[in-house]
């Protein structure tokens, strides 16, 4: 699993669990506010009529039939009047509950809503909302007036009030969702760019840490960036001492050889082959040292190459005038084929240093009357090169290590091997200009070299 997916099921499940428990506390609520709300209004109305009957409260049984002068609305709102006693002494519901005694103060299954008034005058009684205000003549209590509703009659406008909650509680939990897999997100695009840093370090790509405005990210990505400093070098060191003590010996071998035989005084035939093998042994170390003084200098450059605008084509034809004398030699054809103006960023001098890289290697693999092909052509973003040759491809053992250093292939027509150095030095060039080179074989035969660079 993704951390940013384990951060982001973490944050929906805890957002989830305390969203259910509040929808569950307000829409439970929702009922209550509304009875209360309906509770301060038949306070007010059940006020108004005490005030009402007032006038008539010395007459203790005319001041409820003041009562019936009100226009009757029985379906909205039930009006009663009782005496000091609870006994029911007017009901606009047809006289429903005349005779019948409420208790006082009355009680019910409801909340109790403190009106402020002298006595409990607020209860839940049959699912009717009743709400009674004392009627007194000066100080003395003659009786109570008040209003009754069925709290069936708000079923309707709560039910409503719970769907609209729950639109607005869902369009929040959209955008909480949202929000959480931004922030999610944003906490794992670090340690993502971190990642594909040590991907690029693995693979051998020239990259510079990433930034990062968390400051144990960034300590983490200097710390990555520390370790892989040291292990190169250590590796390098390492790496370097073993294999060119390999790729020495067999020269010094060969010159020690020679100069032992030299020695012994042998005849002119073979005092010339040995001096001759003298000569080319030392050329042979010499190259070694000068490409890997190149590879040391390109190495060293890793902090980065200065830029500038490079014509990729005029690249290619200079090398390829570099080469017509060895080409012409070996009657090879050398054919080179544009699409177009090609242009690149980088050094012009270290991009013409690939590209004969590139060339020469594929000069030396292609037997005399063959035939080496350069295209130069922009695919997207991208401008390649392609280097084809007829010669007889790479083994396919030798595929996985052909650009590792000092690893060589003897050549078709001499059966002699290089420093193995070349196209080490090719992939160093392409990936400090963000490139890449790749060799893979042809299906008509012959190997095809790739240089891969971002277009300029």
């Amino acid at each position: 699993m993704k951390i940013r997916t384990a951060i982001f099921g973490v944050y929906v499940t805890a957002s989830a669990l305390g969203f259910a428990a509040l929808m569950v506390l307000v829409l439970r609520d929702v009922r209550l506010r509304y009875v209360e709300s309906m509770r301060r209004t038949m306070g007010d109305t059940a006020a108004f009529l005490a005030v009402f009957v007032a006038p008539d409260a010395g007459d203790r049984v005319a001041w409820p039939q003041r009562l019936a002068a009100l226009p009757p609305n029985t379906e909205l709102l039930r009006v009663f009047a009782c005496d000091g006693a609870g006994r029911v002494l007017f009901d606009s519901a047809h006289g429903r509950d005349v005779g019948q005694i409420y208790s006082w103060p009355m009680r019910g299954g409801g909340r109790a809503a403190s009106e402020n008034y002298t006595m409990a005058n607020v209860a839940e009684v049959n699912g009717e909302l009743r709400v009674a205000a004392p009627v007194r003549r000066e100080l003395e209590l003659v009786g109570w007036v008040g209003v009754g509703r069925s709290l069936t009659t708000v079923t309707e406008g709560v039910n409503e009030a719970r769907r609209s909650l729950l639109w607005s509680l869902g369009l929040i939990a959209a955008v909480m969702v949202a929000a959480g897999w931004w922030i999610a997100s944003r906490l794992t695009h670090s340690l993502e760019r971190l990642t594909d840093y040590v991907i690029a370090v693995r693979d051998g790509r020239a990259v510079s840490p990433p930034a990062s405005r968390a400051r144990e990210v960034a300590a983490l990505a200097r710390e990555f960036e520390a370790m892989r400093v040291a292990l190169e070098g250590k590796a390098y060191v390492e790496h370097y001492t073993q294999t060119l003590a390999h790729e020495i010996k067999a020269p010094l071998s060969s010159i020690r050889g020679a100069a032992e035989l030299l020695a012994e005084n042998p005849p002119e035939a073979d005092r010339a082959r040995f001096t001759a093998n003298l000569r080319a042994e030392s050329d042979r170390l010499q190259l070694l040292v000068d490409q890997l003084l190149t590879l040391a200098a390109l190495e060293s450059r890793r902090a980065g190459v200065v830029m500038e605008e490079v014509d990729l084509v005029a690249a290619v034809r200079a090398v390829e005038a570099a080469y017509q004398a060895a080409t012409a030699a070996r009657r090879i054809a050398l054919k080179i084929s544009v699409a177009g103006g090609v242009g690149v960023r980088g050094d012009k001098f270290l991009l013409g240093q690939c590209v004969g890289n590139l060339l020469q290697n594929a000069v030396e693999f292609t037997p005399t009357g063959g035939t080496v092909a350069v295209a130069v052509r922009r695919e997207g973003t991208s401008v390649m090169v392609a280097v084809e040759d007829t010669g007889p491809g790479v083994p396919d053992y030798a595929i996985a290590k052909i650009f590792d250093r000092f690893y060589s292939l003897p050549r078709p027509e001499t059966g002699r091997k290089s420093s193995g150095l070349g196209l080490s030095i090719a992939r160093e060039i392409a990936r400090q200009h963000g490139g890449d080179v790749t060799l893979e074989n042809r299906a008509e035969g012959g190997a095809r070299a790739m240089l891969r660079l971002p277009a300029g």
